[in-house]
């Protein structure tokens, strides 16, 4: 078997151990773990998860996994507890230590400390009977036979079932809350989905001076000319009363054109699309996307309840915002 053989059984043996870890949770869980989401979701302050090596790394993205989904959480370095840093954590909050063999030196020092402040501790662990799982008022079995290291050293298995472990609590409060997809968008706001959720027409619109619009009796090569000015590739045409009246674009340009139209004498409200397609200010802008491509067009006119117009957007504009 060439070396590119022996890498591909080597992945596929591990990640059928890792696989087999991960099934094998779904055995472990018991009232263990509703105990667990029940201390957390009463929880008054944070959910300070700790944990040490590999265990530390895991802990940091349970922490981060649930303050993104709703419960305020962050990760304290357990040897960094013991030089001050447990002054970071106060009597409303709960603790979510990691530790595979339950004995972790650096956790197990906390352990006194935390009985003190007297507040709820829950434990991740390997050993259901070690000092760690003993002092939990509600601790969760990563059971995990073998790791997919072939020396059964390395932390493999037993990390990826502990992360799942912490996603599976992270989902289990996120449901319970109620949490929605607008909530992780606000915790999200750099993101796509934060964009999409957060950003509304009147963020992204071309008002005041950048605003192409014309009255009715503007001749076509002067609208021409403010479409050209404010580059948006159409203008909004409004009557005497300052009212939309319709809305002239590039494509109602290139079949003006076939009539051979006067351009210096022919009044836009001639040649303009009435019943224009608009929008207000307060659509979020990945409704606005959805309304052009459903029409297939690619800008809208922004009005307000008396449908004057107060704004404008394109399809540019949405590219450049990070909504498509």
């Amino acid at each position: 078997m060439s070396q590119t053989g022996n890498f591909i059984q080597s992945a596929r043996r591990t990640i059928s151990l890792e696989s087999q870890a991960v099934q094998e949770l779904e055995q472990a869980l018991d009232g263990n773990f509703t105990r667990a989401c029940d201390l957390m979701l009463s929880c008054k302050g944070r959910v300070i998860v700790t944990g040490m090596g590999k265990s530390g790394h895991i802990g940091r993205k349970i922490a981060a996994t649930l303050a993104s989904t709703g419960t305020p959480s962050f990760f304290v370095h357990p040897g960094e507890a013991s030089h001050g840093d447990l002054g970071m954590i106060t009597e409303n909050d709960v603790v979510l230590a990691l530790s595979h063999s339950g004995t972790t030196a650096e956790v197990v020092t906390l352990l006194p400390l935390i009985k003190r402040i007297n507040i709820p501790l829950i434990s991740m662990t390997g050993n259901p009977e070690s000092v760690l799982a003993r002092s939990a008022e509600a601790s969760l079995h990563i059971n995990t036979e073998k790791e997919a290291c072939p020396l059964d050293l390395a932390p493999t298995s037993s990390t990826t079932a502990t992360l799942v472990m912490g996603d599976a609590l992270a989902i289990a409060l996120l449901e319970a809350r109620g949490f929605s997809a607008e909530d992780f968008a606000f915790s999200h706001p750099g993101g796509a989905l934060g964009r999409k959720l957060l950003l509304k027409v009147k963020d992204l619109m071309h008002v005041g001076e950048r605003l192409p619009v014309v009255n009715e009796n503007t001749v076509l090569s002067d609208t021409l000319l403010e479409i050209s000015n404010k580059g948006m590739g159409m203008a909004a045409v409004v009557n005497a009363q300052g009212v939309l009246a319709g809305i002239f674009t590039d494509g109602d340009l290139r079949r003006t054109l076939d009539l051979d139209l006067d351009l210096k004498t022919t009044p836009i409200a001639e040649v303009m699309t009435t019943h224009c397609t608009v929008v207000e200010q307060e659509l979020l802008a990945a409704e606005a996307l959805h309304i052009m491509e459903e029409k297939k067009i690619n800008g809208l006119i922004v009005v307000d309840q008396q449908q004057h117009p107060i704004g404008a957007l394109n399809m540019h504009d949405l590219l450049r915002a990070g909504v498509l």
